[in-house]
């Protein structure tokens, strides 16, 4: 029986599915959608066409589909597309000519043009003061209270170590040395990387953990492999279930509403931002010192990490002030 191409999609987006993350999985499955519809203009059936069947000029019609995408996303869908396309010659399911498709691709996309990272660093810095007295804010129920110091010490940790939001929800009990401030994770491209906890990020660590011990006690499982960050609802129960990615972002939009209230600024405020917060105090902190920011922000080029430079020079700031602002 002869795979058409939606089944060979389908087996691809579930083999994506296994091996990155949330985000990638979902944005792949939007640009294999799209890949799709486009087959179908060209009267393509994916759900009747042999996978072998498919041309590589199927890339370049996808290219030209894009068009009205911003940059950025027309790279991640034909990146996408390309992938599909090498997991069929992996797969021995076609026999697609990849240095051809690569050619395609190379005439008929366009590179996306770099952003500066953008966002409110007083703001967040008004989030992160309003979390740390969570601890003082009076609860209806002890599962309040959890909530409450949890996600005071979540919003912290998100600002202090420079974790990606699903690195935080992925975090065990296990994975922090409590006396090194470190802990060891697998970040983004399956890489093994130390990450540093802040004096204050620990004592709101210890401070969360040391309410949750009964429930963590009572669970039957070792604390190691406890989540580090755990779910406090009526689903969860007397469970010490760890928080998902969705539930960490749920977390920063609520606290941050709460924080900065009609601020228009708060809606551009989400858990990366907390990323490029961190990044730019460390650069800003130590004086400039790109690769210890690098380092620490986990960035495999430095030219990411040379993004944020421009919002950490204080000395150009201080310079522009100095020409155009005196009165």
């Amino acid at each position: 029986m002869k795979v058409t191409i939606a089944q060979a999609v389908d087996t691809y987006l579930d083999n994506i599915n296994l091996s990155r993350s949330e985000n990638t999985s979902r944005s792949y499955g939007n640009a294999l959608k799209s890949f799709l519809s486009v087959l179908e203009e060209y009267d393509l059936l994916p759900d009747k066409t042999p996978v072998q069947e498919l041309p590589e000029d199927a890339i370049a019609w996808f290219a030209l589909f894009l068009k009205d995408y911003a940059p950025a996303t027309e790279q991640l869908y034909l990146t996408a597309a390309a992938g599909f396309y090498e997991f069929l010659a992996a797969e021995r399911l076609a026999d697609p000519n990849l240095p051809r498709l690569r050619l395609l691709i190379r005439q008929r996309s366009r590179k996306a043009g770099q952003r500066l990272p953008q966002f409110p660093r007083e703001q967040i810095e008004q989030v992160v003061e309003y979390a740390i007295n969570l601890a003082l804010l009076p609860f209806g129920s002890p599962d309040e209270h959890l909530r409450n110091l949890r996600d005071r010490a979540f919003l912290v940790t998100l600002a202090d170590t420079g974790l990606r939001v699903h690195e935080a929800c992925k975090l065990r009990r296990g994975d922090l040395d409590w006396n090194e401030g470190k802990a060891l994770i697998i970040g983004k491209g399956d890489r093994q990387a130390v990450v540093r906890f802040s004096t204050r990020a620990i004592h709101t660590l210890r401070d969360y953990l040391k309410l949750r011990a009964r429930l963590d006690g009572g669970s039957g499982r070792q604390l190691a492999a406890l989540p580090l960050f755990s779910r406090h609802d009526r689903g969860a129960g007397k469970k010490v279930k760890p928080i998902t990615t969705a539930t960490g972002r749920n977390i920063v939009a609520q606290r941050v509403g709460e924080a900065l209230g009609d601020d228009t600024s708060a809606q551009s405020i989400t858990p990366h931002s907390f990323r490029h917060y961190f990044v730019t105090a460390v650069l800003r902190g130590s004086g400039g010192n790109l690769k210890m920011a690098q380092e620490l922000a986990r960035h495999r080029n430095i030219a990411v990490t040379q993004r944020y430079a421009h919002l950490s020079d204080d000395e150009l700031d201080r310079g522009f002030s100095d020409i155009f602002d005196q009165e």
